[in-house]
């Protein structure tokens, strides 16, 4: 192992680098931070270089990229043009990471606590919220353990769109798109759902109480939304793995633990290799390590 300090450089969206993740960089140990905003696919090049280039051998392993953001759909494009500039074949690569807006943390997070409780493959869970970068990777995590998803928005077209992008990476997925536009949709919506996980916008109540009274398979709440009003009416944020009335319950300070454990850990595993890519899969793998 090189006695080289760990570089993470930081490559941001968005304007101003998050401090969010410049923090949690520092709590998992790396030794210095690189941060880069206002990161397009058309200026990443030379970052890219500045990390193989610099450092060779077993030394690259001690450099990693952390993809961010606020806008994920920016993020995976740098990523993707980050990948079209490293050298594998002459070992000129470091490991990288994408988690724009926290979403591949979060969901993996939520996903490995509704694991917890409930056998995933056999689930039957409702995501609202769901065309949203977390709740479309919720719901990709929970159509690949095997268990029928639905994915729920107010527009039943990009409800389709994210089914279909789901399917192309979980071939076989069973998974259906549900508009969720008004209250008349709520019970085809729940009916027989055993999960549901909220990942909408803050500030939006989508499942009122009075909406799963008649419920009786229901065993497990997730709310992703930080910002009162609840996501999930019923459910409070500081809520981990509380039962009440028969369901289990966790809020977003309560995912918001097992979150920050998976992000510090994925990026230890950033400083194993030169080599590691760590998309949704490969942080909810790591999730799962967690006790």
């Amino acid at each position: 192992m090189s006695d080289k300090p760990t570089i993470l450089v930081q490559l941001d969206t968005d304007p101003l680098p998050s401090v969010f993740d410049r923090v949690v960089a520092v709590d998992a140990g790396v030794g210095h931070i690189f941060s880069y905003g206002g990161i397009t696919p058309q200026n990443v090049m030379p970052l890219v270089h500045g990390c193989i280039f610099t450092r060779g051998g077993k030394d690259l392993a001690r450099t990693a990229i952390f993809v961010g953001g606020s806008d994920v759909a920016a993020g995976e494009a740098v990523l993707a043009e980050v990948k079209k500039h490293l050298i594998p074949q002459y070992g000129l690569s470091v490991s990288l990471m994408l988690d724009s807006n926290g979403s591949n943390t979060t969901a993996a997070a939520a996903v490995r606590a509704a694991g917890r409780h409930t056998d995933l493959s056999a689930a039957k869970s409702l995501v609202l919220g769901g065309t949203g970068p977390v709740g479309q990777r919720v719901a990709r995590l929970l159509a690949k353990a095997g268990g029928h998803v639905r994915l729920g928005s107010r527009q039943r077209d990009k409800a389709e769109a994210a089914c279909a992008a789901i399917r192309a990476h979980v071939p076989g997925a069973k998974i259906e798109a549900v508009g969720v536009a008004s209250s008349t949709d709520a019970p085809d919506a729940l009916d027989g759902r055993t999960l549901v996980v909220a990942a909408g916008a803050a500030g939006a109540v989508l499942l009122p109480r009075k909406y799963r009274a008649h419920l009786t398979g229901l065993r497990v709440l997730i709310d992703l939304n930080g910002v009162p009003p609840a996501g999930i009416e019923g459910v409070e944020l500081n809520d981990k793995g509380t039962e009440r009335n028969g369901i289990v319950r966790y809020g977003a300070l309560g995912v918001g633990g097992t979150k920050m454990k998976v992000h510090k850990l994925a990026l230890a595993k950033l400083f194993e290799s030169n080599s590691a890519a760590l998309d949704i899969e490969e942080v909810y793998n790591l999730a799962l390590q967690l006790p």
